[in-house]
């Protein structure tokens, strides 16, 4: 099917007595079973099904397997949030604790649970310039167990060279993961270029209309774990499955059932029903909404890019960009909702966004409505300067979030308040 159709059909028909057109809200903790052996067989994992809703429930399982099919993956585990779907997809990679390479260019709570949580459990984290190729190769020590990045970059817009990168992982049986929150699947999938394992945080624009909070962890189902010493938690047999293996029961569904079984019921951060349903809804309309978006960025880059008060606009669609020509061949149809505006100096910052009267000064990408943010003081405020620098920020950058807006509207807004803040900080005008 299409991704339109996939969008709105892939993992539900309507059936039973009253067969409903929306996915039903299964708002239960536990399941009933038939009898005892069936619930010995599935708490032994030898039994697909339902036993507790902190591992599975079927409407989340509905949302799993609509992104796995949105992004050509073949298994997926929904998460409470995108940060826990980003901390799940790699503990279960780096037990031991092993070795991470990822990329510079990440937003900033990523960057946060990698230099501080993770490094509490002593997974260590080297970070690379995104495009330099030798450099992630270079970074690859001998318990390297994963590559991580994102697509699209929050909030430069930078697109990844995904079969670069992957190429150079796979060299070393290294899966790669991609966090494909600002682009969605709508406009890159990242399986399709090397990537072994996608992320989202569907709070922002899968669910599109920021009411709700969720993560997903989608498995292409094709990475070789069958090495026991280097992958022994999911091909190696273990006393949690009676002396066998994931690998053994699962087969190409290993690495997802070790993300469910492991983590997500050991750690907990399971996705609510009501939240997964609401994600569902707000995937329907996925696919317009970017278009829609799409063709409001193309306005406001063309009709901003003279404003005296900007100094440069980050976004692969200008032949200026770094990922310019990588875009038209990853991500030719856009890269999301997310523009950043760098202004002719900080001094601006607080005049341009205080003078907004339209847009919201807001810490979220990817709904209807449209956002801005400071990175430097908010987002990405725990970034070292070193670390600011490494992922090509600076003080007077802006974030937007592209909403549902006419673009003319916001336009109107942008402008005033640019205006305005040159009135207010003549000393700049001319930067």
């Amino acid at each position: 099917m299409s991704q339109g159709t996939d969008a709105v059909h892939a993992g539900y028909r309507p059936s039973g007595e009253f067969r409903p057109m929306l996915p039903p809200l299964h708002n239960s903790a536990a399941y009933q079973f038939e009898s005892h052996g069936e619930a010995i067989e599935k708490f032994a994992l030898r039994q697909s099904g339902f036993t507790y809703s902190r591992t599975g429930n079927p409407t989340v399982s509905i949302l799993e397997q609509r992104v796995a099919a949105l992004e050509g993956g073949a298994h997926a585990v929904a998460t409470a949030t995108g940060q826990s779907a980003v901390a799940l997809s790699l503990l279960a990679l780096t037990q031991g604790p092993k070795h991470i390479v990822a990329s510079s260019s990440l937003y900033g709570g990523t960057v946060d649970l990698f230099t501080d949580t993770f490094a509490d459990f002593g997974i260590r984290v080297t970070f690379v310039d995104q495009a330099d190729h030798a450099a992630w190769g270079n970074a690859i020590q001998e318990d390297t167990r994963a590559f991580f990045l994102e697509s699209v970059s929050n909030p430069l817009c930078t697109v990844a060279d995904l079969p670069a990168i992957a190429a150079i992982a796979h060299e070393h049986n290294i899966p790669v993961v991609v966090d494909n929150t600002l682009a969605t699947p709508v406009n890159v999938k990242p399986l399709d270029f090397g990537a072994d394992i996608v992320v989202h945080s569907a709070t922002k624009g899968l669910a599109g209309h920021g009411s709700v909070l969720g993560g997903v962890v989608v498995d292409s189902g094709t990475f070789d774990f069958s090495n026991t010493v280097r992958w022994p938690q999911i091909s190696a047999p273990r006393a949690r499955l009676n002396n066998t293996s994931l690998l053994e029961r699962h087969g190409a569904g290993a690495y997802t059932m070790l993300v469910r079984s492991k983590f997500l019921h050991d750690l907990g951060p399971t996705l609510a029903p009501a939240s997964a349903q609401s994600i569902l809804t707000g995937i329907e309309t996925l696919p317009v909404r970017a278009a829609h978006v799409h063709r409001s960025i193309t306005t406001l880059i063309d009709k901003l890019s003279s404003h005296p008060g900007i100094a440069a606009i980050h976004h692969p669609s200008l032949s200026s960009h770094p990922s310019f020509e990588l875009a038209a061949t990853i991500t030719p149809n856009g890269t999301g909702c997310v523009l950043a505006i760098e202004l002719a100096d900080p001094s601006l910052v607080s005049p341009v966004i205080d003078g907004l009267s339209l847009i919201s000064l807001a810490a979220n990408v990817g709904d209807t409505r449209t956002m801005i943010s400071h990175p430097a003081t908010m987002t990405h405020c725990r970034l070292t300067e070193e670390q600011l620098v490494a992922a090509g920020l600076n003080t007077s950058t802006l974030r937007l979030s592209v909403g549902l807006e006419d673009p003319a509207d916001l336009l109107a807004d942008l402008t005033q308040a640019l205006d305005l803040a040159l009135v207010l900080a003549p000393q700049t005008q001319g930067a």
